[in-house]
């Protein structure tokens, strides 16, 4: 068993480079599947969720080739529909993507559940299987995973979404990308990996316009040729370590931003008091530890993200006055705030709200991150509280940042993660200073 142990107490200061985003990288690695030819892509975080994209493809039929520590060459041009692991598609909830792709690529797919952090209402994919059936497809839900079927192969058709769900959007993107005719999305959800998703396929020899908006149009082409890309920068990476420097105090530049995708988490951070320069693809910010409360509504893009939540969440613990969560997008994403409790502060809430009375203080204590957004909240809380935090399950971090224990310590705090026997895990716990 892994933990991570964070000794709190420590000014964050120094400068990083922000990595690739995960889910800008995870459907333009799927939709290499759609293309005949080989796809260079740069700018790949090292993270488990890719590691699992990649071992799906690869038992898939398309040949991978690592060309760096950041760089994978993937060829689909024998990618094999019906064919994706279960085990694997199980441990990712990207790996539904693989329903569009499959779909567009063959009129027919199969796949296990996908998996992923377990909040909302069961998170499901009944705005993806609507639109698929709007296409032509025949669509089942069993016990075993989804099914579908286009006899005649896939056709034009014109899909409003009841909400502007990232990943139905993406899900029809890749769909309708190789169908014949026009496909409109109405309400369509606008965040930048949507946008990147489609520069991606449009460099392929794709017809996508609209990405970005709340109304895409995709052209079908007949097939999509190599190209090589760069996986944009990964605002919610950026934005968890503004909010440690928030909470600890110091000061740390980022590079390697797009300022403009983090303008709802500069907004609110600049109201709580942190200062923040901005710069062309840098940010940096100041912070003297000392915040006010606020309220948050989580929103679809460009409104407040709900992956933020929870990092801001740590914050709202200590901050001067009473503060509000709304979250808006997830039901029950509050199970951080359970760990929280143990070290030491009071929050109230239901399924969809919390308060926070503020002006509390953060002990360490033994924790447990629930999903991976939680987690990073976890290590933030560990690096504000006086004392040792010790974390169970990072995996789940794992899947979605690159290197945050490096990068963390080369901002100066003392952060390890150590193999732990369960019966001696309270007697190695030690100060580093």
């Amino acid at each position: 068993m892994e933990k991570l142990f964070v000794q709190g107490g420590r000014r964050l200061s120094g400068s990083i480079s922000i990595s690739g985003m995960k889910n800008a990288a995870l459907p333009i690695l799927f939709a290499c599947g759609l293309c005949c030819e080989p796809c260079t892509i740069h700018n790949v975080p090292d993270v488990s969720d890719i590691a699992n994209t990649l071992e799906i493809l690869a038992a898939m039929g398309c040949e991978i080739r690592h060309l760096g520590p950041n760089s994978v060459e993937i060829n689909g041009a024998n990618f094999r529909v019906g064919t994706s692991p279960d085990r694997l598609v199980e441990k990712i909830r990207a790996s539904s993507y693989l329903m569009g792709v499959e779909l567009g690529r063959e009129g027919k797919t199969r796949i296990a559940y996908p998996g992923g952090c377990k909040f909302g209402s069961a998170r499901p994919l009944n705005y993806h299987t609507r639109a698929f059936e709007i296409m032509g497809a025949e669509m089942e839900v069993s016990g075993q995973g989804f099914y579908g079927e286009a006899p005649g192969g896939l056709h034009e058709g014109k899909i409003i979404l009841d909400m502007a769900s990232v990943g139905a959007t993406i899900n029809i993107i890749l769909a309708a990308t190789l169908t014949p005719g026009t496909t409109i999305i109405g309400n369509a959800a606008r965040e930048p990996h949507i946008v990147a998703l489609a520069n991606f396929l449009n460099m392929c020899g794709g017809k996508i316009l609209g990405a970005g908006t709340s109304e895409i149009r995709i052209d079908g082409v007949r097939k999509l040729h190599g190209c090589t890309y760069t996986i944009i920068p990964d605002m919610i990476e950026a934005g968890t370590y503004m909010c440690a420097v928030a909470g600890t105090g110091g000061c740390v530049t980022l590079t390697d931003v797009i300022p403009k995708h983090l303008e709802s988490i500069i907004s609110k951070l600049s109201e709580m008091g942190a200062d923040i320069e901005i710069g062309e693809d840098t940010l940096r910010i100041s912070s003297n530890g000392v915040l006010k409360g606020t309220q948050i509504t989580t929103a679809i893009y460009p409104g407040f993200p709900t992956d933020m939540q929870p990092q801001f969440g740590v914050l709202l613990c200590v901050a001067q006055g009473m503060s509000t969560i709304n979250e808006k997008i997830w039901d029950n994403r509050f199970a951080y705030l359970d760990e929280l409790v143990r070290m030491g502060i009071t929050v109230s809430r239901t399924s969809s709200t919390a308060w926070f009375p503020g002006n509390q203080k953060l002990f360490g204590s033994s924790v447990a991150a629930t999903d991976l957004r939680g987690g990073a909240a976890m290590v933030i809380a560990g690096l504000m509280a006086d004392g040792i935090t010790e974390i169970s399950h990072p995996e789940y971090i794992d899947r979605g940042y690159d290197n945050l224990i490096g990068k963390l310590q080369a901002l100066g705090a003392v952060i390890e993660r150590r193999e732990i026997c369960t019966e001696n895990a309270a007697s190695i716990v030690k100060t580093n200073s």
